[in-house]
């Protein structure tokens, strides 16, 4: 028997982390859905107060960074998707507000969402990874809420054994952000097992596209290039990553929220078919020809990975990955270079 769809339609679903890379993305498009998003971000992490903040995070192009960040919160304001600034990490007020809106779905997002940056500052991490995580299972626990989706990394399989992965595959992660991932999984496992608590875990992969100021690799080479800085590759271009554009995730966490046989699952969401990194640097020497690209030794604590199979969101969620590289990397440096002629960075 076939069980019915989740209507999207209506849905209350909060979103914490929501004004981040992916969460806004997300928002925007379940919005045009009709479902009553709900966005809770404290707005610190990869984003406004930081670069306000005398650019605390020392991000190399802040002015950049914040015509991103402006874009994001405009698009939001248009789209009239309520945003309540809140730290997470506060139980106490995220547990009054999550009272007050009473979801059905929770999106946990908040998070550290870049290893190195995770390695050489772990308190953090770990204060705005695993302590927002539980604050917000602790709430879902009191609310009775439907639905819990948490969004994990591709970094829990630490180095990959063979050149793909699928869900089954035996986590071993390696340094704090991997580490954490790989316990907030267990964690939230854990509400299920005790509380009932219905989740999904998404494990993605090399995330690209707009509005991204994590400082991901797709992301750094793009902001090089556009301020005529060489690109430092580390390793020598030939490891390769399943590069995943931000419409492909977005369509497969709509999916997991929709379906019901999402829950109580894990799920890898990527393209599902990794590429070089030299091929990324290839891509990007068609838009700017005189990019130059250096090779630096590879980080230790930086897993060899490979391709994550996603047979398994195919068959249960119907999810079909439509941007390749190829395809979307090129549509991410057109939008690069338009924000970058509109804003004060592309002016000087």
């Amino acid at each position: 028997m076939t069980q019915t769809q989740i209507p999207i339609k209506g849905r209350r679903i909060v979103l914490v982390g929501g004004a981040g890379f992916i969460g806004h993305n997300l928002a925007l498009h379940l919005k045009t859905l009709g479902a009553e998003v709900h966005i809770i971000d404290g707005l610190e992490v990869n984003n406004l107060i930081p670069l306000m903040s005398n650019n605390k995070d020392e991000v190399p192009h802040p002015e950049l960074s914040m015509a991103l960040i402006n874009e994001r919160l405009e698009l939001l304001r248009e789209a009239k998707i309520p945003l309540y600034i809140q730290d997470a990490r506060d139980y106490h007020a995220l547990s009054r507000l999550m009272e007050s809106i009473k979801p059905q779905t929770i999106v946990q997002l908040a998070a550290v969402s870049h290893a190195n940056r995770s390695n050489k500052d772990p308190y953090s991490t770990f204060d705005h990874s695993l302590r927002t995580l539980e604050n917000a299972l602790d709430a879902a626990r009191g609310l009775d809420v439907e639905h819990f989706i948490f969004m994990s990394s591709s970094m829990v399989y630490g180095n990959f054994k063979t050149p793909s992965v699928n869900e089954e595959t035996i986590c071993d992660p390696i340094g704090i952000y991997g580490a954490l991932k790989f316990s907030g999984e267990k964690l939230v496992i854990a509400y299920n097992q005790v509380f009932g608590l219905p989740y999904t875990i998404i494990r993605p992969s090399a995330l690209y596209g707009q509005r991204c100021i994590s400082r991901r690799v797709g992301q750094i080479f793009i902001e090089n290039a556009l301020f005529g800085d060489e690109i430092t590759v580390n390793g020598d271009g030939s490891d390769s990553l399943d590069f995943t554009y931000i419409d492909d995730l977005v369509d497969g966490l709509t999916a997991a929220i929709t379906e019901p046989k999402a829950r109580n699952e894990v799920f890898n969401l990527t393209y599902g078919a990794a590429q070089s990194i030299a091929q990324m640097t290839e891509i990007l020497k068609e838009h700017f020809p005189d990019v130059k690209v250096t090779f630096k030794p590879k980080d230790d604590l930086m897993p060899d990975r490979g391709t994550l199979e996603v047979d398994k969101a195919r068959r249960l969620l119907g999810y079909e990955p439509k941007w390749s590289l190829a395809k979307g990397y090129p549509e991410y440096i057109k939008w690069y270079k338009s924000i970058f002629a509109k804003s004060n960075a592309g002016k000087t």
